[in-house]
């Protein structure tokens, strides 16, 4: 297999359009257990913030040398100003955030301990957005659209992704012929129609086909039937430690095995996927060359702990061992 060219990243320009988050990390260490209930004492010793959700995926493209154009929805709180502070910091711009004043920003806090998550906290207020809200993202990915060379939607469900504002940019994207990437949920599984790829895992394509997938046979029922239903171009169902599998219209399936050497930490590796994907889309990569630099990143960032992301220089490393050196240094190594 050849190394595709990754130097067409540099400067893509994604809109990426979702639910932003701030992780937070309180890392200890444990050496009891409380004498008031059967849990374990954390000695905390330091904390951090990482992004997160759409946030994350921001980061991560900004680290494959694109230009993230970030539209989502953080409140007027702590964690917003935390979360803003983490974009300008890794330099991602934050001009098309919309702050609300109803709604709280998206934290997960993780306590981790000796690299063991003990227990995760959630504040969040799930509420599709509407009215105010609702005209408020649209003018910001009016702003932003101009110039973008992909879209990428990254929904968790959390509320910044509704059913009026796929109505309005979904049409409004395909008649611009920009790739559009999409890890859904399952909450607005079923109006993704028409869109360039998406990339459920195993659980998520499980729950919109309406069958579980079980083995090979169940995998391709599945992949087939949502690939009808929903008319788009591409579906990639990631498979965690089995892979990926990538299903085309009127073509084979192709399935790709893991290339993860080690697994660490699978938070956050939908986000490295679906952003390499729409990188090298709007590079000109094909849906297959993308796909199998993406199955390489994805590889990368679950070696390490929390949410990540990895660079081309990294990841043409990790294509490069399993392709092998060029004709010509193999030749010259044989004498």
């Amino acid at each position: 297999m050849s190394v595709p060219d990754l130097s067409r990243f540099a400067g893509r320009r994604i809109l990426i359009l979702g639910d932003a988050m701030l992780d937070h990390y309180i890392w200890g260490d444990v050496s009891r257990i409380s004498p008031e209930a059967p849990v374990p004492v954390v000695k905390v010793q330091r904390e951090s913030q990482r992004l997160g959700g759409a946030a994350n995926v921001a980061a991560n493209i900004k680290a494959l040398g694109g230009r993230p154009l970030l539209v989502a929805v953080i409140g007027r709180d702590l964690g917003g100003r935390q979360l803003g502070h983490v974009l300008r910091r890794r330099r991602i711009p934050t001009e098309h955030l919309v702050v609300s004043t109803t709604l709280p920003t998206i934290k997960k806090t993780r306590v981790i301990a000796r690299s063991q998550q003990v227990v995760r906290i959630d504040r969040e207020d799930v509420r599709e957005t509407d009215g105010e809200l609702c005209d408020a993202l649209s003018r910001r990915i009016s702003a932003a659209l101009p110039g973008a060379d992909a879209v990428l939607i990254s929904d968790y469900g959390k509320g910044a992704i509704s059913r009026q504002l796929l109505e309005i940019w979904l049409p409004r994207f395909r008649r611009r012929g920009l790739p559009v990437c999409v890890d859904p949920k399952e909450t607005h599984f079923h109006r993704y129609e028409r869109v360039t790829v998406l990339t459920p895992n195993l659980k998520e394509a499980s729950f919109a086909a309406g069958s579980p997938i079980r083995d090979a046979a169940s995998l391709e029922e599945a992949g087939r039937r949502l690939l009808r239903r929903l008319r788009a171009e591409n579906l990639l169902i990631t498979r965690g430690e089995d892979g990926m599998s990538l299903f085309r219209s009127r073509r084979p399936t192709l399935h790709i095995p893991s290339v993860a050497r080690e697994v660490y930490d699978v938070t956050g590796a939908g986000d490295t996927v679906v952003s390499t994907l729409a990188v090298g889309l709007a590079a000109g990569l094909s849906v297959e060359e993308a796909t199998r630099v993406a199955n390489h990143a994805a590889g990368l960032v679950v070696r390490e702990l929390g949410t990540a992301t990895t660079t081309v220089p990294e990841i043409l490393a990790s294509l490069q061992k399993v392709a092998g050196p060029p004709v010509g240094a193999r030749a010259r190594e044989g004498g």
